[in-house]
Parts: structure tokens; C-alpha cells; sequence
């Protein structure tokens, strides 16, 4: 790797890493991703489920669409969580694995990739806004510590290689 400057390794890895997981994720049956969906839904959420918080997205539907892993999927709660197939959500949130693991990581702020046009919400911006501030309700020292540390770990590898794929001008 002698003269290949570590800028350009850490950009390549930025690039390339969805793409290596977006392949064999395609080929993975919708039923058995809704599934591993609706149970880390649950447990990402049980807190909020508990307190009944999540009465506002009975009925309605909510996409994610993860353009960097072609997955997208549409969920909803009504005692349990639901996911099926993109077939008409109220409202759509758009965005990179690498800026959905900073939120889920509590490392960004959705506002603040909203404005930086790196996060999209199209749709029905009411219950947009109430996803978001559900989101936020994430206490993430509450998680799961398996979840936890595994996006914790995940994200702290991404701003490595985020700070690592700026060029030195030095």
C-alpha cells in the first residue's frame, strides 16, 4: 500500500462497504428482514411500547428507504410491529446506512441531516415529526447492550474512517 494515501483507503471503504453488504442482503427472502426488522423494533422500542407511546402509528405507515443497501420497507405498530414490502407509507424517510447508524448511535442529530439534505422526509410531515421525535425518545444507554455496543462500535468505526477519508493538507 506504500504511496496510496489513507485518505483515499478510508473513502474506498466508505464506498464500498454497503455495497458488499446491499448484495447479499438482495437475496435474503422479505419475510425472513421483516422478520429480524419487527424484532429489533421491539427491542429497540419495548420502553415506548410499554408506556404507549406508539398509539399515534396505529393504521398508518411508516417507510425507511436505505439507498446505499437497496432496502426498503414500511412499518407499523398495533400491539406488535409490522413490516411489509414499499406499498404506500404516509410518510418516508430517506438516507445512507452510514447516517441511519449516527442516529441510531445518537451521534447525529436527525435535524441537524435534514438540513444538510443528507436525511429526506417526504410525505405526511405530521407524523413524520412525531417519528422523529419517537426517535429521539431513544435513550441509548437504555438499549439492548448487545444493539448497543454493536452500533456503538459501528459508528465509532465510521467517524474513523469519515475523519480518515478527509485529505491532509499538512
Amino acid at each position: 500500500m506504500q504511496g496510496f494515501p489513507p485518505h483515499k483507503l478510508a473513502q474506498q471503504i466508505l464506498e464500498i462497504g454497503p455495497k458488499v453488504i446491499a448484495r447479499p442482503l438482495a437475496i435474503v427472502p422479505f419475510a425472513m428482514k421483516a422478520e429480524l426488522l419487527k424484532r429489533i423494533l421491539g427491542l429497540l422500542l419495548a420502553e415506548q411500547a410499554e408506556d404507549d407511546e406508539l398509539s399515534f402509528l396505529e393504521g398508518r405507515w411508516v417507510a425507511i428507504n436505505i439507498e446505499d443497501l437497496g432496502l426498503t420497507f414500511e412499518v407499523t405498530f398495533d400491539e406488535c410491529w409490522h413490516v411489509r414490502p414499499l406499498q404506500g407509507a404516509e410518510v418516508t424517510f430517506t438516507a445512507q446506512s452510514k447516517e441511519l447508524l449516527l442516529i441510531a448511535a445518537a451521534k447525529e442529530d436527525p435535524d441537524t441531516l435534514f438540513f444538510q439534505r443528507k436525511l429526506c422526509i417526504e410525505g405526511d410531515t405530521e407524523l413524520g415529526l412525531e417519528v422523529k421525535n419517537l426517535l429521539l425518545s431513544v435513550e441509548f444507554d437504555a438499549m439492548p447492550a448487545a444493539i448497543r455496543v454493536t452500533i456503538e462500535k459501528l459508528a465509532e468505526a465510521l467517524q474513523t474512517l469519515q475523519v480518515k477519508a478527509q485529505p491532509s493538507f499538512a
